[in-house]
Formats: C-alpha cells, structure tokens, sequence
C-alpha cells in the first residue's frame, strides 16, 4: 500500500483524507499495526488506481513470518520451521489462527509486565492500597483489644467500638475508591497517571510521527505556532502551564529536525546510509541526538525495520519512550542499570555501540547505539545539563550491529531481569521488602 502510494506521488495525510481517515490510523495500517477493513480496502484501492488484492500480496508473507515466529517461540517442541509454507498453503485457516494466538499471547505477556511495573510504582494506586491495609490494621488491634480477656471499662469499651465504626467506614471509603480506579478496564493499564503521561499516550496513538510538523519549511512564525498550539489541544489532561510546555517543547524539538532534516530527503539518504545514524549526522550536519529521533519518529522505509528509541537526564529518568516488541520500557521507576544508555551518562561524548539480549520465552537481540550530550549551550556559570539517548534495533540471525563485542543480558527494569547477581536487582528487592 505504501509502495503504491509513493509510486503516484500521493501524501499520506491526503490518501488518509479521501478515504475519511486521519493519517495517523492510515500510518498504522501501512507499518501492518492495523487491519483494514473491506470496505476500507476497497476504498484505498479505488484511491490508488489498482486491484484490491494488489494491496493484499504481502498477507501470505506476513502469516509466514508469524508461523515462524511463533515457532521459535518454543523451539523444545521442535516444530517443522522449513514446512510452514506448506501449512499455510495447505490450512490457511488454523495458520491464521496459530499467528493470531502467538500475536495474544505477546500482546498479554506484555499488557502483564506493563501492569506489574504499575502495581510496583503507581503512586495512586500505591496510595489507595496503603490506605486499605491502614483501615484493616486498626480493626484488627481494636478487635485484638476487644477479645482478648480481662475486664474493660465500659467508657473505653464505648470508645474502642467508636473506632471501629470509623475505622470501618474509613476501610469502605478506601476500597470503594480502589474499586473505581481499577474498574474503568483493561486499557486502564496505559491511562495518564502524571501530566507527562498525556504527551506520551498521545505520541503512542500516532507513533510517535506528526504528519502536521512534516513540510513546514516555509511557514511563518505566526503559523508554527498556530499549529503547535493546535496540536497541544489534542493531548488532554495538561491542566498546568508546566505539563503545556513540556509539550510544546516536544512539538519544537520535532518541528526543528523535521525543518534540519526533511522527510524525503531523510527518508532517501537513510536507504542510502542502512539507517547508520553517524553517517546520517555528517550528511545532514546535525548532532546525534536529532538523527536518532529523527529515525525512531518518521516511518519505517521499504525493508527497514521499526526502531525504538529512549532518553533520560543525568537523574537517569526516562523522558522519551518509544518501545518495540520484545524490548518493553518500564513506564514508572527506573529501568535497567546495565541498558548503554546510562553507561552514556558516565562518558559524555563518546558514543556506544552494544549489542544486548533481552529476556523472555524467546530471548531477543537488539543493537543499541547510545550517546550522552549537553541538553543546551555550554555556560560558564552554570553546570552543564547532559540527556542521554538510546536507538533501539531489532537484529535477527543474519545481522550481528557491527558490533564484535560481546552480547550484554538486560531487562527492562529490576523485575524483569536476567542477572541473578546484579547490586541493583539485590537493592530493589531490599526496598521492596522493606515497603512490604
């Protein structure tokens, strides 16, 4: 579909609005994140002049890949890998259904890591359940009291029962708010919980690629900001001028690398360079950070793969986040201590290249490249603010990253990792149990 679209020399906003959707849902049905109906189908189709089921070829390829995929899954069974062809040409019906169950089974794997990465760190959620266990402690001592022998003064016998009471309505209060906060659904998982959270379900709907900022070379002043303060009404809940300019902040910072590097041209030199972000920096002269957005926020060209991408301040909180499957970001607390991202921050400058292995059913490798640079200008009388950003690239058998060192084990974060011996892991249990 995109291959037919570029060939007419057709913009994706413009196709999205022929066919009465916005570009961001037609984004998503281009990168196969999306299934497109048949109405729909046949609407696109008439739209870029060919045949419905020339838009369908790259199906058979996909449910292939999926077969695969999910053969690999469980490579003790020791499934036929080299006859998938032949299951999915035989019963394309159960091969439909063997993807799809694999496509589940990923999806909840992660909708769980997502929800136990809440339980641990929700301040809300955290909150509530303190108050929960607050309300039932006090029952349980005044009941203690209550029953435990001896002779009690009526006036305190009074006084410990007027505790219950309160203590009973306190505990209702506290579940039935619980209750309410858990009951909106299984999307809750990814709803808002802090103001930053807004900006960041906003760029997941889309992609985290703004069609609006693309081509807007030529714009006055008066326009930019018009259509930055359009696209700051989209994303709800900014209820404070600090949460708006966190966003607007975002909005500019893409605006200016799509101005610096322009989508066709970037989009070109990157099929050109194989998406080598250094490569990319001395053609377009802009430092690395601007490149490795760049990469991770415009979609993925012909055969490339998506990419990933994550930033932090020397605090090591995570501001961008832009996960792939397989390599899950945590979405509250700290992630990984041994990710190259925060080995950035340790070596300002000096930008690293490490292959990594994610855990999981079916470990996965990824080729992370990672650099830590000032945020702003350098100032004598001020210390200099560094940000550090980490490209996220799937890598299959055929591909090593160009890196011959050896291959680091992480996890997203102290609960889901691999090193049984690792000091941060061993603290964060500490302070778990601790909390408990």
């Amino acid at each position: 579909m995109r291959e037919r679209r570029l060939f007419l020399g057709q913009k994706q906003s413009a196709l999205a609005t022929a066919v009465g959707i916005s570009a961001a849902y037609l984004n998503l049905i281009e990168h196969n994140r999306r299934r497109a109906g048949s109405k729909l189908l046949q609407d696109l189709a008439q739209e870029l002049k060919t045949d419905p089921r020339s838009l369908t070829e790259g199906a058979e390829a996909a449910l292939l890949g999926a077969l695969r995929e999910a053969g690999q899954r469980m490579p003790e069974i020791a499934p036929e890998l080299h006859r998938s062809e032949d299951l999915a040409g035989r019963f394309p019906g159960w091969s439909a259904l063997v993807a799809a169950q694999h496509q589940r089974i990923r999806d909840l794997e992660q909708l769980v890591e997502a929800l136990s990465d809440r339980l641990t760190h929700d301040p809300e959620l955290a909150a509530s359940l303190h108050e929960v266990i607050s309300a039932v402690t006090a029952i349980r001592s005044t009941v203690g009291i209550l029953t435990g022998g001896g002779e009690i003064d009526p006036e305190w016998q009074l006084r410990f029962m007027g505790n219950m009471r309160d203590e009973g309505r306190r505990l209702s209060s506290a579940a039935q708010g619980l209750v309410e906060y858990l009951e909106p659904g299984a999307d809750r998982d990814m709803a808002p919980v802090v103001p930053g959270e807004e900006l960041a379900a906003f760029l997941d709907q889309r992609d985290h690629h703004i069609a609006e900022l693309e081509g807007l070379d030529d714009a006055t002043p008066e326009q930019v900001a018009a259509r930055i303060d359009a696209l700051t009404a989209q994303v709800g809940g900014l209820e404070t001028s600090a949460a708006k300019d966190v966003v607007r902040h975002h909005f500019q910072q893409y605006l200016d690398d799509a101005v610096a590097m322009p989508l066709a041209a970037f989009q070109a030199a990157r099929a050109e360079t194989l998406g080598d972000p250094s490569r990319l920096a001395d053609l377009f002269d802009q430092p690395l950070p601007a490149v490795m957005r760049r990469l991770a926020f415009v979609p993925a060209w012909d055969d490339h793969q998506d990419v990933g991408l994550v930033s932090c301040d020397g605090s090591g909180t995570l501001s961008i986040r832009k996960s792939l499957p397989g390599f899950s970001l945590p979405r509250f607390g700290a992630a990984c201590s041994y990710w190259p991202l925060y080995q950035s921050l340790s070596r300002p400058g000096h930008p690293l290249r490490t292959v990594v292995e994610m855990p999981g059913p079916t470990p996965r490798r990824f080729l992370c490249q990672s650099v830590c640079l000032p945020r702003d200008a350098l100032r004598f009388d001020l210390p200099p603010v560094h940000e550090a950003f980490m490209l996220i690239e799937p890598l299959d058998d055929t591909r090593t990253g160009g890196s011959d060192g050896p291959v680091l084990p992480v996890g997203s974060s102290c609960r889901v990792c691999p090193r049984e011996g690792c000091a941060a892991r061993r603290e964060a249990s500490l302070l778990s149990a601790d909390a408990r």
